[in-house]
Protein backbone atom coordinates (compact mmCIF):
# COMPACT_ATOMS: atom_id res chain seq x y z
CA UNK A 1 0.00 0.00 0.00
CA UNK A 2 1.37 3.24 -0.74
CA UNK A 3 2.30 6.27 1.82
CA UNK A 4 0.74 9.11 2.22
CA UNK A 5 3.15 11.77 2.73
CA UNK A 6 0.98 15.12 2.95
CA UNK A 7 -2.32 15.75 3.40
CA UNK A 8 -5.14 16.09 0.87
CA UNK A 9 -8.50 16.09 2.13
CA UNK A 10 -7.80 15.15 6.11
CA UNK A 11 -8.87 19.03 7.71
CA UNK A 12 -12.11 20.52 7.21
CA UNK A 13 -10.59 23.31 5.24
CA UNK A 14 -9.37 20.85 2.73
CA UNK A 15 -12.50 18.59 2.59
CA UNK A 16 -14.23 22.28 2.00
CA UNK A 17 -12.26 23.96 -0.54
CA UNK A 18 -12.54 20.15 -2.34
CA UNK A 19 -16.09 20.87 -2.48
CA UNK A 20 -16.51 24.37 -3.11
CA UNK A 21 -13.87 22.61 -6.52
CA UNK A 22 -16.52 20.33 -7.31
CA UNK A 23 -19.34 22.17 -7.25
CA UNK A 24 -17.87 24.36 -9.53
CA UNK A 25 -18.68 22.02 -12.18
CA UNK A 26 -22.03 22.85 -13.78
CA UNK A 27 -22.86 18.98 -13.78
CA UNK A 28 -25.99 19.41 -14.89
CA UNK A 29 -27.05 15.84 -15.64
CA UNK A 30 -26.62 15.51 -19.85
CA UNK A 31 -24.15 17.92 -19.30
CA UNK A 32 -19.86 18.28 -21.06
CA UNK A 33 -19.59 19.29 -16.94
CA UNK A 34 -20.65 16.21 -16.00
CA UNK A 35 -18.08 14.09 -18.08
CA UNK A 36 -15.76 16.67 -17.26
CA UNK A 37 -16.21 16.47 -13.06
CA UNK A 38 -15.14 12.48 -14.11
CA UNK A 39 -12.32 13.27 -15.35
CA UNK A 40 -11.62 15.52 -12.59
CA UNK A 41 -11.81 13.18 -10.18
CA UNK A 42 -9.56 10.23 -11.39
CA UNK A 43 -6.86 12.71 -11.81
CA UNK A 44 -7.56 13.96 -7.84
CA UNK A 45 -7.38 10.34 -6.79
CA UNK A 46 -4.16 9.58 -9.29
CA UNK A 47 -2.10 11.94 -7.19
CA UNK A 48 -2.05 9.49 -4.66
CA UNK A 49 1.23 6.84 -4.94
CA UNK A 50 -1.19 4.37 -4.25
CA UNK A 51 -2.89 4.95 -7.66
CA UNK A 52 0.25 5.21 -8.91
CA UNK A 53 1.91 2.10 -8.33
CA UNK A 54 -1.75 0.23 -8.62
CA UNK A 55 -2.95 1.75 -11.89
CA UNK A 56 -5.60 -0.23 -12.55
CA UNK A 57 -7.15 -0.33 -9.17
CA UNK A 58 -8.26 3.40 -10.50
CA UNK A 59 -10.28 3.51 -13.51
CA UNK A 60 -12.80 5.13 -15.66
CA UNK A 61 -15.85 3.37 -16.89
CA UNK A 62 -17.92 4.73 -20.11
CA UNK A 63 -21.24 4.24 -20.06
CA UNK A 64 -23.53 3.64 -23.28
CA UNK A 65 -23.87 7.40 -23.98
CA UNK A 66 -20.67 8.23 -23.48
CA UNK A 67 -20.48 9.72 -19.84
CA UNK A 68 -18.42 8.43 -17.53
CA UNK A 69 -18.35 6.59 -13.94
CA UNK A 70 -15.69 6.13 -11.79
CA UNK A 71 -14.07 3.22 -9.50
CA UNK A 72 -10.97 3.91 -6.81
CA UNK A 73 -10.33 0.48 -4.90
CA UNK A 74 -8.11 0.72 -2.01
CA UNK A 75 -7.09 -3.30 -0.83
CA UNK A 76 -5.93 -3.69 2.62
CA UNK A 77 -3.39 -6.27 1.30
CA UNK A 78 -3.39 -9.06 -1.31
CA UNK A 79 -5.10 -11.42 0.61
CA UNK A 80 -7.94 -9.43 1.74
CA UNK A 81 -11.05 -10.15 0.59
CA UNK A 82 -14.38 -8.04 2.65
CA UNK A 83 -14.66 -5.04 1.00
CA UNK A 84 -17.54 -1.89 1.45
CA UNK A 85 -18.56 0.15 -1.33
CA UNK A 86 -18.99 3.76 -1.42
CA UNK A 87 -21.40 5.27 -3.63
CA UNK A 88 -21.63 8.41 -5.01
CA UNK A 89 -23.05 10.57 -7.89
CA UNK A 90 -21.49 13.51 -8.96
CA UNK A 91 -24.61 14.68 -11.41
CA UNK A 92 -26.70 17.57 -10.45
CA UNK A 93 -30.16 19.42 -11.58
CA UNK A 94 -30.45 22.20 -13.55
CA UNK A 95 -30.25 25.84 -11.90
CA UNK A 96 -33.66 27.81 -13.73
CA UNK A 97 -34.85 28.11 -10.09
CA UNK A 98 -32.05 30.18 -9.14
CA UNK A 99 -33.37 33.54 -10.68
CA UNK A 100 -31.19 36.37 -10.33
CA UNK A 101 -28.60 34.41 -8.46
CA UNK A 102 -28.10 32.23 -11.09
CA UNK A 103 -24.72 33.22 -12.06
CA UNK A 104 -23.01 32.29 -9.10
CA UNK A 105 -25.10 29.30 -8.32
CA UNK A 106 -22.31 26.83 -8.88
CA UNK A 107 -19.66 29.30 -6.72
CA UNK A 108 -20.74 28.26 -3.47
CA UNK A 109 -18.46 31.14 -1.92
CA UNK A 110 -20.17 33.66 -3.72
CA UNK A 111 -23.50 32.45 -3.58
CA UNK A 112 -23.53 31.84 -0.06
CA UNK A 113 -21.48 35.47 1.45
CA UNK A 114 -24.64 36.51 -0.95
CA UNK A 115 -27.30 35.10 0.67
CA UNK A 116 -25.93 35.97 4.08
CA UNK A 117 -25.65 39.78 3.47
CA UNK A 118 -28.60 39.52 1.99
CA UNK A 119 -30.49 37.70 4.13
CA UNK A 120 -34.04 39.92 4.65
CA UNK A 121 -34.97 38.64 0.93
CA UNK A 122 -34.49 35.09 1.56
CA UNK A 123 -37.01 32.50 2.71
CA UNK A 124 -37.66 32.95 6.37
CA UNK A 125 -36.65 29.13 7.56
CA UNK A 126 -33.75 29.99 5.87
CA UNK A 127 -32.94 32.92 7.88
CA UNK A 128 -33.47 31.08 10.81
CA UNK A 129 -30.77 28.30 9.83
CA UNK A 130 -28.48 31.03 8.60
CA UNK A 131 -28.78 33.00 12.00
CA UNK A 132 -28.45 29.55 13.93
CA UNK A 133 -25.97 27.27 12.05
CA UNK A 134 -22.75 27.46 10.04
CA UNK A 135 -24.65 26.85 6.00
CA UNK A 136 -22.69 26.29 2.53
CA UNK A 137 -25.48 27.45 -0.42
CA UNK A 138 -24.91 26.32 -4.24
CA UNK A 139 -26.05 23.62 -6.02
CA UNK A 140 -25.11 19.97 -5.50
CA UNK A 141 -23.60 20.87 -2.22
CA UNK A 142 -25.93 18.85 -0.41
CA UNK A 143 -27.06 16.96 -3.15
CA UNK A 144 -24.19 14.85 -3.25
CA UNK A 145 -21.12 16.69 -3.61
CA UNK A 146 -20.86 16.51 -0.34
CA UNK A 147 -20.96 12.75 0.18
CA UNK A 148 -18.68 12.50 -2.84
CA UNK A 149 -16.20 14.64 -1.08
CA UNK A 150 -16.66 12.25 2.30
CA UNK A 151 -15.71 9.28 1.08
CA UNK A 152 -12.97 10.69 -1.41
CA UNK A 153 -11.43 11.68 2.27
CA UNK A 154 -12.35 7.97 2.84
CA UNK A 155 -9.99 6.62 0.02
CA UNK A 156 -7.61 8.75 1.36
CA UNK A 157 -7.78 7.33 4.98
CA UNK A 158 -7.53 3.90 3.40
CA UNK A 159 -4.63 4.50 1.99
CA UNK A 160 -3.16 5.20 5.12
CA UNK A 161 -4.26 1.81 6.57
CA UNK A 162 -7.19 3.69 8.57
CA UNK A 163 -9.42 0.46 7.77
CA UNK A 164 -9.75 -3.49 8.62
CA UNK A 165 -10.32 -4.21 5.22
CA UNK A 166 -11.13 -3.26 1.42
CA UNK A 167 -12.58 0.15 0.62
CA UNK A 168 -13.97 0.80 -2.99
CA UNK A 169 -15.40 4.00 -4.46
CA UNK A 170 -18.01 4.51 -6.77
CA UNK A 171 -18.58 7.64 -7.92
CA UNK A 172 -21.53 7.55 -10.91
CA UNK A 173 -23.12 10.14 -13.26
CA UNK A 174 -26.86 10.35 -14.01
CA UNK A 175 -28.47 9.82 -11.21
CA UNK A 176 -31.01 12.30 -11.04
CA UNK A 177 -32.23 11.52 -14.59
CA UNK A 178 -31.97 7.66 -15.64
CA UNK A 179 -29.47 6.18 -13.17
CA UNK A 180 -27.27 4.87 -16.52
CA UNK A 181 -24.06 5.17 -14.69
CA UNK A 182 -25.37 3.21 -11.32
CA UNK A 183 -27.10 0.44 -14.30
CA UNK A 184 -23.39 0.59 -15.93
CA UNK A 185 -22.15 -0.25 -12.76
CA UNK A 186 -23.74 -3.18 -11.72
CA UNK A 187 -21.38 -5.59 -13.97
CA UNK A 188 -18.17 -3.50 -13.29
CA UNK A 189 -18.94 -4.41 -9.76
CA UNK A 190 -19.17 -7.91 -10.69
CA UNK A 191 -16.52 -8.23 -12.53
CA UNK A 192 -13.95 -6.44 -10.19
CA UNK A 193 -15.19 -8.76 -7.69
CA UNK A 194 -14.02 -11.72 -9.24
CA UNK A 195 -10.78 -9.69 -10.76
CA UNK A 196 -9.54 -8.88 -6.99
CA UNK A 197 -10.98 -11.71 -5.32
CA UNK A 198 -13.76 -8.93 -3.39
CA UNK A 199 -16.31 -10.24 -0.92
CA UNK A 200 -18.60 -6.84 -1.19
CA UNK A 201 -20.06 -7.08 2.64
CA UNK A 202 -22.46 -3.18 2.32
CA UNK A 203 -22.80 -0.48 0.17
CA UNK A 204 -22.74 2.37 1.75
CA UNK A 205 -24.48 6.13 0.67
CA UNK A 206 -23.83 9.23 1.70
CA UNK A 207 -27.00 10.82 0.19
CA UNK A 208 -27.65 14.16 2.43
CA UNK A 209 -30.92 13.64 4.76
CA UNK A 210 -34.22 14.23 3.75
CA UNK A 211 -36.63 16.18 5.42
CA UNK A 212 -40.06 13.96 5.93
CA UNK A 213 -42.22 16.59 6.59
CA UNK A 214 -41.97 20.64 6.45
CA UNK A 215 -40.10 21.98 9.60
CA UNK A 216 -38.43 18.66 9.76
CA UNK A 217 -35.14 18.93 11.94
CA UNK A 218 -34.61 15.38 13.07
CA UNK A 219 -31.31 13.17 11.79
CA UNK A 220 -31.23 10.08 10.26
CA UNK A 221 -30.04 6.93 9.32
CA UNK A 222 -31.18 4.69 6.39
CA UNK A 223 -31.35 1.11 5.66
CA UNK A 224 -32.87 1.92 2.08
CA UNK A 225 -33.63 3.52 -0.25
CA UNK A 226 -37.82 3.98 -1.67
CA UNK A 227 -38.74 2.91 -5.23
CA UNK A 228 -40.89 4.32 -7.46
CA UNK A 229 -42.84 3.51 -11.18
CA UNK A 230 -43.95 5.74 -13.64
CA UNK A 231 -47.58 5.05 -14.69
CA UNK A 232 -48.82 6.19 -17.41
CA UNK A 233 -52.28 6.29 -18.59
CA UNK A 234 -53.36 6.77 -22.74
CA UNK A 235 -56.69 7.65 -23.38
CA UNK A 236 -58.40 7.33 -26.86
CA UNK A 237 -61.72 9.07 -27.47
CA UNK A 238 -63.98 9.66 -30.40
CA UNK A 239 -62.59 12.81 -32.63
CA UNK A 240 -65.84 14.80 -33.35
CA UNK A 241 -66.27 18.77 -33.81
CA UNK A 242 -66.57 20.72 -31.50
CA UNK A 243 -70.72 21.50 -32.92
CA UNK A 244 -71.08 18.24 -32.01
CA UNK A 245 -69.23 16.99 -28.73
CA UNK A 246 -71.57 14.71 -27.45
CA UNK A 247 -70.65 12.59 -31.17
CA UNK A 248 -67.54 12.13 -29.85
CA UNK A 249 -65.21 11.73 -26.42
CA UNK A 250 -62.97 14.37 -25.86
CA UNK A 251 -59.43 12.74 -24.24
CA UNK A 252 -58.75 15.67 -22.63
CA UNK A 253 -61.72 14.68 -20.13
CA UNK A 254 -60.98 11.47 -19.60
CA UNK A 255 -57.48 12.02 -18.32
CA UNK A 256 -58.74 14.55 -16.03
CA UNK A 257 -61.09 11.44 -14.47
CA UNK A 258 -57.87 9.40 -14.35
CA UNK A 259 -56.16 12.29 -12.13
CA UNK A 260 -59.19 13.16 -10.37
CA UNK A 261 -59.12 9.35 -9.24
CA UNK A 262 -55.25 9.32 -8.60
CA UNK A 263 -53.66 12.78 -7.66
CA UNK A 264 -52.77 12.05 -3.96
CA UNK A 265 -54.67 9.18 -3.46
CA UNK A 266 -53.65 7.69 -0.19
CA UNK A 267 -55.13 4.02 -1.26
CA UNK A 268 -51.81 3.63 -2.90
CA UNK A 269 -49.43 4.62 -0.22
CA UNK A 270 -47.61 2.01 1.72
CA UNK A 271 -46.75 2.19 5.65
CA UNK A 272 -43.76 -0.04 6.81
CA UNK A 273 -43.26 -0.03 10.24
CA UNK A 274 -44.82 3.24 10.91
CA UNK A 275 -43.17 4.64 8.20
CA UNK A 276 -45.17 6.02 5.29
CA UNK A 277 -44.62 6.93 1.42
CA UNK A 278 -45.71 9.77 -0.24
CA UNK A 279 -49.20 9.55 -2.26
CA UNK A 280 -48.66 9.73 -6.11
CA UNK A 281 -48.73 12.93 -8.14
CA UNK A 282 -48.95 14.32 -11.52
CA UNK A 283 -46.01 14.67 -13.66
CA UNK A 284 -47.31 14.87 -17.17
CA UNK A 285 -50.68 15.53 -17.98
CA UNK A 286 -51.62 16.48 -22.05
CA UNK A 287 -53.38 16.05 -25.13
CA UNK A 288 -51.62 14.91 -28.54
CA UNK A 289 -53.00 17.34 -31.00
CA UNK A 290 -50.33 18.34 -33.19
CA UNK A 291 -51.89 21.88 -33.96
CA UNK A 292 -54.86 24.10 -33.23
CA UNK A 293 -58.18 23.09 -34.67
CA UNK A 294 -61.79 22.93 -33.89
CA UNK A 295 -61.87 18.97 -33.69
CA UNK A 296 -61.80 17.93 -29.79
CA UNK A 297 -59.16 16.56 -28.20
CA UNK A 298 -59.62 12.63 -29.18
CA UNK A 299 -55.85 11.35 -27.88
CA UNK A 300 -54.56 12.55 -24.67
CA UNK A 301 -51.93 11.05 -21.88
CA UNK A 302 -51.10 11.98 -18.30
CA UNK A 303 -47.90 10.22 -16.01
CA UNK A 304 -47.76 9.85 -12.40
CA UNK A 305 -45.00 9.21 -9.45
CA UNK A 306 -45.80 6.48 -7.88
CA UNK A 307 -43.35 5.10 -5.18
CA UNK A 308 -43.15 2.10 -3.65
CA UNK A 309 -42.08 -0.01 -0.40
CA UNK A 310 -42.99 -3.79 -0.62
CA UNK A 311 -46.03 -4.23 -3.02
CA UNK A 312 -45.06 -6.57 -5.57
CA UNK A 313 -45.55 -5.59 -9.03
CA UNK A 314 -49.06 -7.79 -9.86
CA UNK A 315 -50.64 -6.22 -6.77
CA UNK A 316 -49.99 -2.82 -8.60
CA UNK A 317 -50.97 -3.51 -11.90
CA UNK A 318 -53.95 -4.79 -10.17
CA UNK A 319 -54.70 -1.58 -8.07
CA UNK A 320 -53.94 0.56 -11.26
CA UNK A 321 -56.44 -1.43 -13.21
CA UNK A 322 -59.01 -0.72 -10.59
CA UNK A 323 -58.25 2.98 -10.66
CA UNK A 324 -58.64 2.69 -14.27
CA UNK A 325 -62.15 1.22 -14.22
CA UNK A 326 -63.21 3.15 -11.70
CA UNK A 327 -62.59 6.20 -14.08
CA UNK A 328 -64.21 4.76 -16.66
CA UNK A 329 -67.52 4.47 -15.01
CA UNK A 330 -67.36 7.93 -13.80
CA UNK A 331 -66.87 8.96 -17.76
CA UNK A 332 -69.96 6.82 -18.41
CA UNK A 333 -72.09 7.64 -16.17
CA UNK A 334 -71.32 11.41 -16.80
CA UNK A 335 -71.51 11.48 -20.24
CA UNK A 336 -74.97 9.46 -19.98
CA UNK A 337 -76.17 12.04 -18.22
CA UNK A 338 -75.29 15.06 -19.76
CA UNK A 339 -76.21 13.18 -22.78
CA UNK A 340 -80.00 12.56 -21.41
CA UNK A 341 -79.69 16.35 -20.02
CA UNK A 342 -79.08 17.60 -23.55
CA UNK A 343 -81.60 14.99 -25.41
CA UNK A 344 -84.30 16.78 -23.03
CA UNK A 345 -83.31 20.16 -24.60
CA UNK A 346 -82.89 19.03 -27.80
CA UNK A 347 -85.31 16.57 -28.00
CA UNK A 348 -83.75 13.23 -29.13
CA UNK A 349 -82.46 10.69 -28.20
CA UNK A 350 -79.10 10.29 -25.98
CA UNK A 351 -75.81 8.35 -27.26
CA UNK A 352 -74.05 6.08 -24.26
CA UNK A 353 -70.24 5.63 -24.73
CA UNK A 354 -68.13 2.58 -23.21
CA UNK A 355 -65.05 2.47 -22.42
CA UNK A 356 -62.49 -0.47 -22.95
CA UNK A 357 -59.63 -0.54 -20.19
CA UNK A 358 -56.08 -2.36 -21.38
CA UNK A 359 -52.98 -2.88 -20.51
CA UNK A 360 -50.28 -2.23 -22.88
CA UNK A 361 -49.59 -5.72 -23.54
CA UNK A 362 -53.28 -6.45 -23.97
CA UNK A 363 -52.80 -4.19 -26.59
CA UNK A 364 -49.84 -5.04 -28.07
CA UNK A 365 -51.34 -8.88 -28.01
CA UNK A 366 -54.67 -7.27 -30.01
CA UNK A 367 -52.17 -5.72 -32.54
CA UNK A 368 -50.42 -8.68 -32.97
CA UNK A 369 -53.50 -10.68 -33.82
CA UNK A 370 -55.62 -8.19 -35.95
CA UNK A 371 -52.85 -6.48 -37.70
CA UNK A 372 -49.64 -9.05 -37.81
CA UNK A 373 -46.14 -8.78 -36.26
CA UNK A 374 -44.85 -7.14 -39.19
CA UNK A 375 -47.35 -4.41 -38.92
CA UNK A 376 -46.71 -4.06 -35.23
CA UNK A 377 -42.82 -4.12 -35.76
CA UNK A 378 -42.70 -1.43 -38.17
CA UNK A 379 -44.62 1.01 -35.49
CA UNK A 380 -42.25 0.42 -32.45
CA UNK A 381 -38.82 0.79 -35.37
CA UNK A 382 -40.54 4.10 -36.73
CA UNK A 383 -40.96 5.10 -33.05
CA UNK A 384 -37.52 4.11 -31.76
CA UNK A 385 -36.04 5.93 -34.85
CA UNK A 386 -37.08 9.40 -33.62
CA UNK A 387 -35.93 8.42 -29.77
CA UNK A 388 -32.70 10.24 -30.23
CA UNK A 389 -35.43 13.46 -30.73
CA UNK A 390 -36.98 13.13 -27.47
CA UNK A 391 -36.19 11.69 -24.03
CA UNK A 392 -37.46 7.67 -22.98
CA UNK A 393 -40.76 9.51 -21.46
CA UNK A 394 -41.73 10.85 -25.02
CA UNK A 395 -40.68 8.02 -27.09
CA UNK A 396 -42.80 5.57 -24.74
CA UNK A 397 -45.93 8.03 -24.98
CA UNK A 398 -45.26 8.44 -28.77
CA UNK A 399 -45.00 4.35 -29.45
CA UNK A 400 -48.17 3.41 -26.80
CA UNK A 401 -50.04 6.02 -28.85
CA UNK A 402 -49.19 4.83 -32.44
CA UNK A 403 -50.16 1.92 -31.29
CA UNK A 404 -53.39 2.60 -29.98
CA UNK A 405 -54.15 4.82 -33.06
CA UNK A 406 -53.77 1.23 -35.24
CA UNK A 407 -56.13 -0.05 -33.21
CA UNK A 408 -58.51 2.48 -32.71
CA UNK A 409 -61.94 0.13 -33.23
CA UNK A 410 -61.09 -0.29 -29.37
CA UNK A 411 -61.91 3.38 -29.16
CA UNK A 412 -62.47 4.75 -26.35
CA UNK A 413 -60.15 3.06 -24.68
CA UNK A 414 -57.52 3.88 -21.37
CA UNK A 415 -54.59 2.11 -21.90
CA UNK A 416 -51.97 1.37 -19.46
CA UNK A 417 -48.32 1.46 -19.18
CA UNK A 418 -45.08 2.05 -17.48
CA UNK A 419 -42.25 4.56 -18.93
CA UNK A 420 -38.83 4.72 -17.44
CA UNK A 421 -36.98 4.73 -15.15
CA UNK A 422 -37.97 2.13 -12.76
CA UNK A 423 -36.43 2.21 -9.27
CA UNK A 424 -36.51 -0.89 -7.56
CA UNK A 425 -37.57 -0.73 -3.77
CA UNK A 426 -34.43 -1.72 -1.59
CA UNK A 427 -34.49 -2.28 2.06
CA UNK A 428 -32.20 -4.11 4.49
CA UNK A 429 -34.57 -3.71 7.30
CA UNK A 430 -34.56 -7.10 8.11
CA UNK A 431 -30.25 -7.85 7.79
CA UNK A 432 -29.34 -8.55 11.26
CA UNK A 433 -26.00 -7.39 10.80
CA UNK A 434 -27.21 -3.99 9.03
CA UNK A 435 -29.19 -3.59 12.36
CA UNK A 436 -26.30 -4.28 14.39
CA UNK A 437 -23.75 -1.70 12.53
CA UNK A 438 -27.09 0.77 12.70
CA UNK A 439 -27.57 0.37 15.97
CA UNK A 440 -23.84 0.80 17.04
CA UNK A 441 -23.58 3.83 15.18
CA UNK A 442 -26.96 5.05 16.93
CA UNK A 443 -25.21 4.66 20.38
CA UNK A 444 -21.82 6.13 18.71
CA UNK A 445 -23.65 9.35 17.37
CA UNK A 446 -25.71 10.01 20.60
CA UNK A 447 -22.34 9.12 23.00
CA UNK A 448 -19.34 11.13 20.98
CA UNK A 449 -21.50 14.03 19.68
CA UNK A 450 -24.52 13.76 21.08
CA UNK A 451 -26.61 13.42 17.87
CA UNK A 452 -29.61 11.79 17.79
CA UNK A 453 -29.87 9.80 14.58
CA UNK A 454 -33.64 8.29 13.79
CA UNK A 455 -33.31 4.68 11.94
CA UNK A 456 -35.17 4.99 8.61
CA UNK A 457 -35.96 1.89 6.35
CA UNK A 458 -36.39 3.75 3.49
CA UNK A 459 -34.17 7.07 2.31
CA UNK A 460 -37.41 9.14 0.53
CA UNK A 461 -35.25 10.92 -1.71
CA UNK A 462 -34.63 8.40 -4.70
CA UNK A 463 -30.90 7.06 -4.66
CA UNK A 464 -28.58 4.59 -6.76
CA UNK A 465 -29.04 2.41 -3.94
CA UNK A 466 -31.74 0.83 -5.90
CA UNK A 467 -29.63 -0.69 -8.12
CA UNK A 468 -27.55 -2.79 -5.59
CA UNK A 469 -30.04 -6.02 -5.84
CA UNK A 470 -33.47 -7.01 -5.52
CA UNK A 471 -35.98 -7.77 -3.17
CA UNK A 472 -38.01 -9.95 -4.96
CA UNK A 473 -37.42 -12.50 -8.05
CA UNK A 474 -37.28 -11.14 -11.01
CA UNK A 475 -40.34 -12.89 -12.76
CA UNK A 476 -42.42 -10.92 -9.93
CA UNK A 477 -40.98 -7.92 -12.49
CA UNK A 478 -43.58 -9.42 -15.58
CA UNK A 479 -46.16 -7.26 -15.28
CA UNK A 480 -43.79 -4.31 -15.46
CA UNK A 481 -41.34 -5.14 -18.15
CA UNK A 482 -44.31 -6.70 -20.59
CA UNK A 483 -46.13 -2.99 -20.07
CA UNK A 484 -42.66 -0.73 -20.40
CA UNK A 485 -42.63 -0.11 -23.98
CA UNK A 486 -39.15 0.48 -23.54
CA UNK A 487 -38.28 -2.32 -22.03
CA UNK A 488 -34.67 -3.70 -24.10
CA UNK A 489 -35.58 -1.18 -26.49
CA UNK A 490 -33.08 1.94 -25.73
CA UNK A 491 -34.29 0.74 -21.69
CA UNK A 492 -33.32 -2.28 -19.49
CA UNK A 493 -32.14 -2.90 -16.08
CA UNK A 494 -28.99 -5.26 -15.53
CA UNK A 495 -31.52 -7.92 -13.30
CA UNK A 496 -29.60 -10.95 -13.01
CA UNK A 497 -26.47 -8.73 -12.46
CA UNK A 498 -28.84 -7.23 -9.28
CA UNK A 499 -29.41 -10.49 -8.60
CA UNK A 500 -26.20 -11.72 -7.93
CA UNK A 501 -24.79 -8.22 -6.77
CA UNK A 502 -27.46 -8.46 -4.04
CA UNK A 503 -25.87 -6.39 -1.30
CA UNK A 504 -26.52 -4.95 2.19
CA UNK A 505 -27.27 -1.27 2.16
CA UNK A 506 -26.49 1.86 4.79
CA UNK A 507 -26.86 5.94 4.06
CA UNK A 508 -24.74 7.75 6.56
CA UNK A 509 -24.92 11.64 5.31
CA UNK A 510 -24.54 14.99 5.88
CA UNK A 511 -27.37 17.56 7.28
CA UNK A 512 -28.82 19.46 4.12
CA UNK A 513 -32.16 21.45 3.45
CA UNK A 514 -33.74 22.02 -0.14
CA UNK A 515 -32.28 20.03 -2.05
CA UNK A 516 -33.63 20.66 -5.88
CA UNK A 517 -34.42 24.36 -4.72
CA UNK A 518 -32.71 27.47 -5.07
CA UNK A 519 -31.78 27.68 -1.12
CA UNK A 520 -29.99 23.75 -1.41
CA UNK A 521 -27.75 24.24 1.23
CA UNK A 522 -25.59 21.80 3.61
CA UNK A 523 -24.63 22.30 7.12
CA UNK A 524 -21.11 22.77 7.04
CA UNK A 525 -20.05 22.00 11.01
CA UNK A 526 -21.93 18.88 10.61
CA UNK A 527 -20.51 17.31 7.25
CA UNK A 528 -16.89 18.12 8.01
CA UNK A 529 -16.66 17.48 11.66
CA UNK A 530 -19.49 15.36 12.62
CA UNK A 531 -19.69 13.17 9.86
CA UNK A 532 -16.49 12.90 9.04
CA UNK A 533 -15.78 11.23 12.41
CA UNK A 534 -18.15 8.95 11.90
CA UNK A 535 -17.99 7.59 8.56
CA UNK A 536 -14.48 5.76 9.42
CA UNK A 537 -16.34 4.07 12.26
CA UNK A 538 -19.35 3.02 10.37
CA UNK A 539 -17.33 1.57 7.54
CA UNK A 540 -15.07 -0.71 9.81
CA UNK A 541 -18.05 -1.82 11.46
CA UNK A 542 -19.13 -2.59 8.19
CA UNK A 543 -15.90 -4.73 7.42
CA UNK A 544 -15.72 -5.80 10.64
CA UNK A 545 -18.87 -7.17 11.60
CA UNK A 546 -20.10 -10.82 11.13
CA UNK A 547 -22.84 -10.59 7.81
CA UNK A 548 -25.14 -13.46 7.93
CA UNK A 549 -26.14 -14.87 4.92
Amino acid sequence: MGSVTTSKWRTKTEQMELLSRLVRFPSVTGSRAEIAIADYIEEELRAFSYFQENADHLQLHPTEDGRKIVTALVKKREDVRNTVILVSHFDVVDIQDYGRWKPIAFDAGKLTAAFYSDKQNIPLEVQKDIEQGNWLFGRGTMDMKCGLVSHMAMIEQAIGGAFDGNVLLLAVCDEEVNSVGMRTAVPVLLEMAEKYRLEYKACLNSEPMFARYPGDENNYIYTGSIGKVLPGFLCYGKETHVGEPLSGLNASYMVSQITNQFELNTEFCEVVEGEVMPPPTNLLQRDLKEEYSVQIPHRAVTLFNLFLFEKTMDEIVDQLRGLMKTAAVSIEQNYAKQADKFAQLQRSTPGTININVLTFEELMAYAVKTYGKEEVDHIQTAAMESRAEGDDREVTIRLVDQMAALCKELSPMIVLFFAPPYYPAVSSRKDPYIQSVVDDMITYAKTKHEVVLQKQNYFGGISDLSYTGLSQPISSLNPLVSNMPLWEKGYTLPLEGLEALNLPVLNLGPVGRDAHKWTERLDIDYAFETLADMLPVAINKLLTENRLT
